[in-house]
């Protein structure tokens, strides 16, 4: 039965957990995309009318339903880069699960609910990240993306949730 205690824990799952773990996401893109030389660099945390700004993160209204980044150039620009910066996410998503449980193991953090709805929605991401799938929208998972890339199918090199940009469009 779902009771009050359920209801409190989809609360912080779906207002709390799962923005952050969008964020570790697309800061894990964002990440090599910076290494690489990028430029424009731009989080975007939600979706509808912008909440607040500082530097190169915008949070809109909804902020916990879906999430995107931007960068428009790359001083090193080539397959393996470009690679890199479509499995960052995913790169970051891992390393925090295992961060997570690390601190877990050396009792730093207290094994909860909170962390576990962290590392599940975690896997979560990465999951349906490298899933090589087409999204509803016509934009590509980080999977597809790259898999296009290396095919030489990916002609702006952008999955759904990180967008290669030039002059404010979408290439």
């Amino acid at each position: 039965m779902f009771g009050f205690d359920d209801f409190m824990k989809f609360i912080q799952a779906f207002f709390v957990v799962f923005p952050v773990v969008t964020l570790v996401h697309l800061l894990g893109h964002i990440f090599f995309a910076a290494i690489f030389g990028g430029k424009g660099i731009r989080i975007v945390i939600g979706s509808g009318n912008l909440l607040f700004s500082l530097r190169f993160l915008e949070v809109r209204q909804f902020y916990f339903w879906y999430g995107g980044c931007e960068y428009t150039s790359l001083k090193h620009s080539n397959k393996v880069t470009k690679s890199l910066i479509l499995l960052g996410g995913s790169i970051f998503n891992v390393a925090s699960i295992f961060l997570v449980n690390f601190l877990i193991r050396i009792d730093i953090l207290e094994a909860s609910m909170l962390w576990y709805q962290f590392v599940y929605f975690s896997f979560y991401y990465v999951f349906f990240a490298l899933l090589p799938m087409d999204m509803s929208d016509g934009t590509l998972s980080d999977g597809k993306a790259m898999y296009k890339l290396w095919q030489n199918k990916n002609k702006d090199d952008s999955s759904a949730d990180c967008q290669h940009v030039n002059d404010g469009k979408t290439r």
